[in-house]
């Protein structure tokens, strides 16, 4: 039997809940939560719910990911845009692919030393293993996926092309690439 993160807590997790979560999802200040949480009459300091943020944002974020996932496993993704962009870290050149569905939602993300089939072989096998296999995969030339589809068996499912794979704009912006792993490292 697990127990409860919520166990030292006076207050119910469905407070803690509705706190956290107007925190995060509305553009709002712990000072507004604590206002908006006055008006439904919970006395609360904005210092609790930045408490309650850190302790269970994290928690409320995993679970919200792990039902996006199943969510999106039961429903067929109808195209996928791969790519990969190198990135710097500690000196050493590290390879970050991504996969990203057909409403520009990042899917999954993959950090590797090289980029030959085996990485592309395990990063599609992980985002498949998660979200399903999509009907469409939109990929650049890299022979790696090409490789890496076959042994999978789904090669006639990839679409190749040098522009397909720009609305994912992947290699364009850069920056936004080392803020997602950046983020992926404080998670």
């Amino acid at each position: 039997m697990t127990k409860s993160p919520f166990r030292y807590f006076k207050t119910s997790p469905e407070i803690i809940r509705l706190a956290v979560m107007m925190y995060v999802r509305f553009p709002l200040s712990l000072r507004n939560v604590e206002d908006l949480l006055h008006e439904r009459g919970i006395e609360v300091s904005h210092e609790t719910v930045r408490y309650w943020w850190n302790r269970f944002g994290p928690l409320f974020a995993g679970e919200i990911r792990k039902r996006r996932s199943q969510q999106l496993r039961q429903i067929t993704q109808w195209r996928w845009h791969l790519d990969e962009v190198y990135v710097k870290i500690n000196g050493k050149t590290h390879y970050l692919w991504r996969a990203v569905d057909h409403e520009g939602e990042v899917l999954e993300s993959y950090v590797t030393n090289t980029r030959d089939k085996s990485a592309a072989l395990r990063f599609l096998k992980k985002a498949m293993k998660r979200y399903g296999a999509p009907r469409l995969i939109v990929t650049d030339r890299l022979r790696s996926y090409g490789a890496a589809m076959k042994e999978i068996g789904n090669i006639d499912r990839q679409e190749v092309g040098r522009h397909l794979n720009s609305r994912s704009r992947f290699k364009q912006n850069r920056d936004a690439a080392l803020l997602e792993w950046r983020q992926l490292l404080a998670a």
